[in-house]
């Protein structure tokens, strides 16, 4: 599945979201806010016991024996399985490499925000057979757009256990339920902080700390980057010129796609202009914005809540967010 949350042997997914039910109606939904501890058990996080072992080659002599080769300059990452109790192999890493195991990534997250009364954990998860994690909190400080429109803002830690990244934390105004939605949440970070992992985690927290202090910074510019949004108009021959970019049509594409796309423009139009969802940012480059994605994520045809859901996160829906977002966002900036 192109969501890569990791579903275990006995079917249950590595997923965990706090009250709201997210796109690909996997995993753990709660009905209310979750500690650390409890996100990590529901998710599946805990215990994995992430370690290092000896790689070991094969060669063999001129007499046709094999023997076993020890490398030198590489190891192999493992996990407990949390579901069978076996053994999983996840990556290859260096000598150097600092295990990282997910209750530190959680631990982080608590101290980062333990002076920042009102934080809690919204969702947890694992992607790719236990390559690389997630656990996200949302922020009580959220954004507010002109003063008319708000956006959350969340924390969000990802790390991997194969060598393909650090640990890292992001502020981001996107919540983390997916991959896609990862990729898309580091697109849109408005500040972060990389744990090295080849030296003691809990050593960089006051580092962290003073880089994250810089979000608030952060956090401005992309505030003012919607404001600007919001206080210039989009006149609909700009908004029509901006949908066919997202979504081009070629002038010998059948009847159908056409058709299609006529009808697509037509909803994007309406929601533009008379979605009650519009009605404090209503003409505007932010109602743009906030039209496509109301399309994207509730309005596009499909035969059902489950295939929309689906479309969401494994289709090219978080690419073409970012990509309206920029579009809208340069016509703002002249």
């Amino acid at each position: 599945m192109a969501h890569e949350l990791e579903t275990f042997a006995d079917g249950t997914t590595s997923f965990v979201s706090a009250r709201q039910s997210a796109w690909h109606l996997l995993g753990t939904v709660t009905d209310r806010s979750q500690s650390a501890e409890e996100m990590m058990t529901k998710a599946k996080l805990g215990g994995w016991g992430v370690r290092k072992i000896r790689l070991v080659g094969i060669d063999t002599l001129p007499d046709g024996t094999e023997v076993q080769i020890p490398c030198d300059d590489q190891m192999m990452t493992v996990r407990r399985n949390p579901v069978t109790a076996g053994t999983d192999y996840l990556g290859i890493v260096g000598n150097d490499y600092g295990v990282v195991q997910n209750e530190q990534a959680a631990e982080v997250l608590d101290r980062l925000v333990d002076q920042i009364g009102g934080a809690h954990y919204e969702t947890a998860g694992s992607l790719r057979r236990g390559k690389s994690v997630f656990l996200t909190m949302k922020l009580p400080t959220a954004m507010e757009i002109a003063g008319v429109d708000r956006m959350d803002l969340y924390l969000i830690a990802t790390t991997s256990h194969d060598g393909t990244s650090a640990l890292r934390i992001d502020a981001s105004p996107i919540r983390v339920v997916c991959a896609n939605t990862q990729r898309a949440a580091f697109a849109h970070s408005v500040g972060h902080y990389v744990f090295r992992h080849t030296s003691n985690v809990a050593s960089q927290i006051s580092q962290a700390r003073e880089a994250l202090g810089l979000m608030w910074k952060y956090m401005d510019t992309f505030q003012t980057a919607a404001e600007k949004m919001i206080n210039e108009a989009l006149t609909m021959g700009e908004f029509e010129k901006i949908v066919a970019q997202l979504w081009p049509v070629a002038d010998d594409a059948p009847d159908k796609t056409k058709n299609n796309a006529k009808e697509r423009l037509g909803t994007l139009k309406y929601l533009l202009r008379d979605a009650d969802t519009q009605a404090a940012i209503k003409g505007t480059r932010w109602a743009g914005y906030q039209a496509i994605t109301e399309y994207l994520d509730h309005v596009q045809p499909a035969k059902n809540p489950l295939v929309r859901a689906n479309r969401v996160v494994t289709g090219k829906v978080p690419e073409i967010k970012i990509r309206a977002f920029d579009l809208l966002k340069v016509g703002a900036s002249r």
